[in-house]
């Protein structure tokens, strides 16, 4: 039989009530709480809580405090990836960044969601779709990330934006919901 947090991870319904996720919870509270604290004057030890906090963590990582995340160990990041201010990542299930990545200001990303049915949820049944962001993007202030999305490599967010679906490659994508505003031509 499953664990509630194997169940969680694979995208099936799970009881975040379990007590070993609840526990995974605080600590990963307690790690986002030191970051979001830490002095901009000491870089290694923001780095180092990074370190602690996200599952990967590629070469020249930067998070602006606040930050927040439910668990953070479902977080990968690729090289140079940057978030700005008050980004929120709801991670019970994976959100894989590519490398040079950009998160605007109040940007949030979703896996969690819930089920439809009103008793199912009503029972405090949760589930999560994986969200994968390609290399080069951009994600403008603000926009919202939904789960199960993947992103393409150089993909451009507009701010604002709330994105329901998937993307190519090489597309600026905009509105509620998102739509293509342009494709871009990438350099050879």
């Amino acid at each position: 039989m499953k664990t509630e947090k194997e169940k969680m991870l694979a995208g099936e319904l799970y009881q975040a009530s379990d007590p070993e996720l609840v526990r995974e919870r605080l600590y990963a509270r307690e790690l986002v709480q030191a970051l979001n604290y830490s002095l901009p004057a000491n870089p290694e030890n923001r780095l180092a809580l990074m370190g602690k906090l996200m599952g990967k963590l590629g070469k020249n990582p930067w998070i602006e405090p606040p930050f927040f995340c439910d668990y953070g160990y479902n977080i990968s990041l690729g090289e140079d990836c940057f978030f700005n201010f008050n980004c929120v990542v709801l991670d019970v299930c994976p959100v894989l960044l590519g490398d040079r990545v950009l998160v605007g200001p109040a940007v949030q990303i979703y896996t969690a969601t819930h089920p439809l049915d009103a008793a199912t949820r009503g029972a405090l049944w949760e589930l999560g779709k994986p969200i994968k962001i390609g290399s080069d993007v951009w994600i403008g202030g603000g926009a919202v990330i939904c789960p199960g999305v993947t992103l393409g490599d150089r993909v451009v967010v507009a701010a604002g934006a709330v994105v329901t679906k998937s993307f190519p490659p090489d597309v600026v994508i905009g509105g509620n919901p998102v739509e293509i505003i342009r494709y871009l031509t990438p350099k050879e």
